[in-house]
């Protein structure tokens, strides 16, 4: 058996008890659900959704601890059916054997299971043969099966703060694990981290490696930049140059230039962005400044967005390219971004204004009797299923206007239709 010594830096500094664990407190804190549920002796299903290096497996290591229970874990993306019999014949014998021990099975990226293997464990979480945790970087709403997830709790991790790793820096050198590190070193290798603990506790492995093969005690911010190689030097998460590249991004495909957009997207990928993140960043760019000039952006931002999950990295990030280009050719308007924070902003300071009668829904008699509804003419009885003349914003913003399309692209013809709109309520008013 290895030694502790010979144990990765990430097991070693494995939280044994739940005051170890280094953030989350809004669960584990006292009072906070999760720390409820490890003090009252009763373990339940639950989801751990969070993004990666946040704790979900070490949180269901100590809640097996806690429980006493037998550990069982799965990986969802190694795994399948046959790994889940296993753990109900393994969690029978040790319900049924002398110790009556509990079972908790832990499933790792239960999103990369498919529909019928997430079946697979429900009627042995509802006969409570042993309890389910699964761990996930996805949304369960989308990717978790509804009957799975109408047994389990969701609980949401977040990614820990500049002073959540630099404790985790601080613990792997009070177990003189790592050297002595300076305070920029320190703070590059927590901006690098991006909140994930594993990362940093990989990363500080190597550093450990490459300080003892040089006799280092030292480490400075020179030496990690030399040792960590180019990806460190050109990308820092959180960083001034990070949100410039992102920037520069965005507005060369705002200035419509494809050859630009193109090369700031590659130089973020080249950089360590991660593609999940870029794919966020173009579905913004389509709604932002393309809008309803090509609404065929939105959607192939989107498109591009699940063909990247569904392939990874690199092939996926082709889907992201072309998605790039496109934007960065298609027409370009902010009318409906412009008209929406303007309608925000008015109802953010605006009075709350009454709903017209002749709009309200009257579904009683009462309702009928006091007037709601009396007057509204249903627009596809009308001519050109337009009801010209009627008025539907409240009294007091009659004729306000807060879209206004812009010449370009699909934008033309919708400025159109609405000026043939506008002048026929106005020769309706008379």
């Amino acid at each position: 058996m290895a030694t502790s010594a010979h144990q990765p830096l990430a097991e070693r500094l494995r939280p044994k008890t739940l005051g170890e664990v280094i953030g989350q407190q809004h669960l584990l804190g006292p009072g906070m659900p999760l720390r409820i549920a490890f003090e009252s002796g009763q373990p339940h299903s639950c989801i751990l959704w969070g993004p990666p290096g946040t704790g979900k497996t070490t949180i269901a290591r100590l809640m097996a601890d806690a429980f006493d229970a037998q550990f069982l874990s799965i990986s969802a993306v190694l795994g399948g059916v046959k790994d889940i019999r296993e753990a109900v014949e393994r969690a029978t014998a040790a319900r049924d054997g002398l110790t009556q021990q509990r079972t908790i099975v832990f499933v790792d990226e239960v999103h990369r299971f498919n529909k019928s293997q997430q079946d697979a464990f429900l009627p042995h979480v509802e006969s409570g043969l042993f309890t389910f945790i699964g761990a996930t970087t996805e949304n369960p709403s989308f990717e978790v099966n509804s009957a799975l997830l109408s047994r389990a709790a969701v609980y949401v991790l977040q990614s820990l703060d500049e002073g959540n790793l630099k404790q985790i820096v601080a613990r792997a050198q009070a177990i003189q694990a790592v050297p002595a590190i300076d305070d920029t070193a320190v703070d590059r290798l927590v901006a690098y981290a991006d909140g994930d603990a594993r990362r940093l506790l990989n990363t500080l492995e190597t550093l450990a490696v490459a300080a003892r093969a040089e006799k280092l005690d030292h480490i400075t911010d020179e030496w990690l930049l030399r040792v960590l190689g180019e990806r460190m030097r050109r990308y820092d998460k959180g960083g001034e140059q990070f949100y410039d590249t992102i920037s520069a991004l965005h507005k060369s495909v705002r200035g419509s230039d494809p050859d630009a957009a193109l090369y700031w997207f590659v130089r973020m990928l080249d950089g360590g962005a991660d593609p999940r993140y870029m794919a966020r960043r173009l579905v913004r760019m389509a709604s932002e400044d393309i809008g309803l000039a090509d609404p065929r952006a939105l959607r192939l931002a989107l498109d591009a967005a699940e063909v990247y999950e569904r392939l990874g990295t690199p092939e996926g990030e082709l889907a992201l390219a072309e998605c790039v280009v496109y934007l960065a050719i298609a027409p370009k308007s902010n009318a409906v971004y412009k008209a929406y924070n303007a309608v925000r902003a008015l109802v953010k300071t605006d009075t709350t204004r009454p709903v017209p009668m002749h709009l309200r829904n009257a579904p009683t008699k009462l309702m009928k009797q006091l007037d709601y509804g009396k007057g509204y003419r249903y627009a596809h009885d009308e001519e050109g299923g337009f009801a010209a003349g009627e008025r539907y914003l409240p009294d007091g913003l009659e004729g306000q206007v807060f879209y206004e399309p812009v010449e370009r692209g699909l934008e033309i013809r919708i400025a159109e239709k609405l000026r043939d709109l506008r002048r026929r309520n106005e020769e309706a008013k008379g």
